[in-house]
């Protein structure tokens, strides 16, 4: 373009920019200003060509990005933003209140406050209300006197002042703006608060996961010191082992109660790649609901017990193959331990019977078929076919074998892997617990007794009638009524009251009077059929403590240097303080509570539903194992470290990583 082409063009654009520059001005509003660097004069000023340019380049402009101070854009909102680019409804907003029709005379602030107190103003001032009321209006004359301004009373526009439709259109138009404006920023306000909360559950989700972390991190820590407990208690048996020289007796070597035993037996990286909170391995073999299980150590052997099966069935928990049966019982086994190759069974003919599990191979050299001649034959020798010592030379007395059993029973009863036979309970043993030799038993006669297990001599009988007829002098306040435990009036005739229904809606006559037994050192805890957690002194065979809460026969228990844990068939576990003697935190189910085992971190309980209940007690939880479970409420349960093995009425054996 030619500076003379550049130059007509640039008059014709002025010529038309300044006979129609009082319409324009009406059409251009503040965004077209804002984004078009125009300059518009009213006077003789040509526009040049770069205003031309500027002006055919106005949709390219707006397309492009506009660039952003570093430092600067980064702290103003958008909510700031808009409030800097609209214009002010302020001001549209005092001069419409001001051109508004007011037909009646209104009084300022300071005039009603006044007036609220009494003290009206003359009536020469009613005209002029308070400063809040007064319009500063200037004057024509007070230009050349520093601008100076007078006051004076609003005016009130009647009848003869007329706005005009234009002045409405407008001020609709204005009013319809500031409306949009308000919702606009009442969308970005509430954009704000979404924001903000969005944040809030951002960093609350951040919070209880670092909660968690800690309360993970104080679980690691409880761990760590139950594992060097462990530690500390094996260094002082080694030392002791190193210092005393024990006597040699006929028995294998006992050791301690893995019931007491803390931090892991085995490397966690054993049971890393098992599906955690599900049963990875089912063992079926029983045909009527499970009475009592016990296993060795993870992946070692298992015992298990049935009703209606005087056999136990050992398992190999490495393989799930079933090694063998315990031969000796002639009825139900209902209590059953395992520490390490030696195992523990009480029947309901009232026997307890000690097995070395290396041996129950052997046992199966007894399934054949035995003929009564040759039973005469081995009988008078003394000795069977197969060089074993008949069951009354191997330890136990004669009674062994009972009215109205044959001597082929009585050979079937001295298996290979019997070692000795206890008998002195003239009822049912239901729970028995033993540690190094000493092993203390209870039974439905209700009685409970200390054996030695070196000798099979019955060393002490404790009478639980005698302690409920003459019991331990309590705290004032802290005795309950006997006549609140049912179990009390029926210990003097047969023991048996009725379970409440499972689950499934089934239920068991209870007759177990002495439901768990424990000991550690001199201190023995029993729970029995009234209701009563009692603490013995072994050395006196006297009850020095009675713990009453439960309203029901007590089924299982466990303690340690500051907690017994107990449940009962009044659908409760109970957690009491040993310094205090009262109940600690209490825990309350739909259904009995039939089976538990509990350590520093957590309580594992059968509570008569399908799945096993898992107690956290750091963060006082619960959860449960479900998945590839039972179909029918789960009564036995057992675990060691991370490795839990249950038993249900579905005479299902289930094996769970925790």
């Amino acid at each position: 373009m030619t500076p003379r082409m550049a130059s007509a063009t640039a008059n014709a654009a002025s010529r038309r920019v300044i006979g129609s520059s009082s319409v324009s001005s009406s059409r251009m509003d503040f965004a077209t200003l804002g984004r078009a660097p125009l300059r518009i004069g009213l006077g003789s000023r040509r526009m040049t060509s770069r205003d031309l340019q500027v002006i055919e380049a106005t949709d390219e402009l707006l397309e492009e990005e506009i660039p952003e101070p570093e430092g600067v854009a980064s702290n103003v909102s958008l909510l700031k933003g808009f409030n800097a680019t609209i214009p002010s409804a302020e001001k549209a907003r005092t001069r419409r209140r001001q051109t508004r029709n007011i037909d009646a005379p209104r009084l300022g602030l300071k005039k009603l406050g006044m007036g609220s107190r009494g003290l009206l103003m003359d009536d020469e001032d009613e005209s002029v209300a308070s400063e809040e009321d007064v319009v500063l209006v200037g004057s024509s004359t007070s230009k050349g006197k520093k601008g100076k301004t007078t006051r004076k009373g609003r005016t009130s526009l009647s009848a003869k002042v007329h706005l005009g439709k234009e002045e409405l259109v407008r001020q609709t138009h204005e009013i319809q703006r500031d409306k949009e404006n308000l919702h606009v920023r009442r969308a970005l306000i509430n954009n704000e608060i979404a924001e903000i909360t969005h944040k809030i559950e951002a960093l609350d989700a951040i919070r209880s996961k670092l909660e968690q972390d800690l309360l993970k991190l104080q679980e690691d820590e409880l761990e760590l010191d139950d594992e060097m407990d462990g530690v500390e208690e094996r260094l002082e048996i080694e030392r002791s082992k190193t210092t005393t020289n024990s006597s040699h007796v006929s028995t294998p070597a006992h050791h301690q109660s893995s019931r007491r035993r803390k931090g892991p037996a085995f490397l966690p990286s054993e049971h890393d790649e098992l599906p955690h909170g599900m049963a990875f391995m089912t063992l079926e073999g029983h045909t009527t609901p499970i009475t009592a299980l016990d296993f060795s150590e993870p992946y070692g052997t298992l015992v298990s017990a049935s009703i209606d099966d005087p056999q136990p069935r050992v398992w190999d928990l490495l393989t799930g193959d079933e090694i063998g049966r315990l031969r000796g019982h002639r009825s139900t086994v209902k209590c059953i331990q395992v520490e390490d190759s030696l195992c523990l069974t009480g029947g309901e003919e009232g026997n307890v019977i000690l097995w070395d599990l290396r041996k129950v191979d052997e046992d199966e050299e007894w399934e054949r078929d035995v003929s009564l001649s040759e039973v005469t034959e081995e009988d008078e020798e003394g000795v069977d076919e197969f060089g074993n010592v008949r069951l009354s030379e191997a330890g136990s007395t004669n009674g062994a074998i009972r009215q109205g059993s044959s001597t082929a029973d009585s050979i079937l009863e001295q298996s290979g892997a019997s070692i000795r036979v206890l008998e002195g309970h003239s009822k049912a043993v239901t729970s028995l617990y033993f540690e190094d030799d000493c092993l203390v038993t209870g039974a439905s006669d209700k009685t409970m007794r200390q054996w030695d297990l070196a000798t099979g001599q019955c060393i002490m009988t404790m009478d639980i009638l005698w302690a409920i007829s003459h019991p331990p002098a309590a705290a004032p306040g802290t005795a309950i009524p006997n006549h609140l435990f049912s179990g009390a009036a029926a210990a003097a005739g047969t023991f048996a009251v009725p379970t409440p229904p499972f689950s499934d809606g089934s239920w068991d006559m209870y007759q177990d009077f002495v439901g768990a037994v424990q000991f550690w050192g001199y201190a023995l805890v029993s729970g029995s059929g009234d209701g009563a957690v009692r603490m013995w002194d072994m050395r006196t065979g006297q009850p020095h403590r009675t713990l009453l809460g439960h309203t029901g026969p007590v089924t299982c228990l466990q303690f340690d240097e500051l907690h017994v844990i107990s449940g009962s068939l009044d659908k409760s576990i109970r957690i009491w303080d040993l310094r205090t003697g009262g109940i600690f935190e209490t825990l309350k189910y739909d259904h009995a509570v039939t089976a538990l085992q509990f350590d520093t971190r957590k309580i594992v309980a059968a509570i008569g539903q399908n799945g096993i209940d898992i107690y956290n007690r750091t963060t006082m939880q619960h959860s449960s194992l479900l998945t590839n479970g039972h179909t029918r409420p789960a009564e036995k349960m057992r675990y060691m470290d991370k490795y839990l093995v249950s038993g249900g009425r579905d005479a299902m054996v289930k094996i769970w990583a925790l």
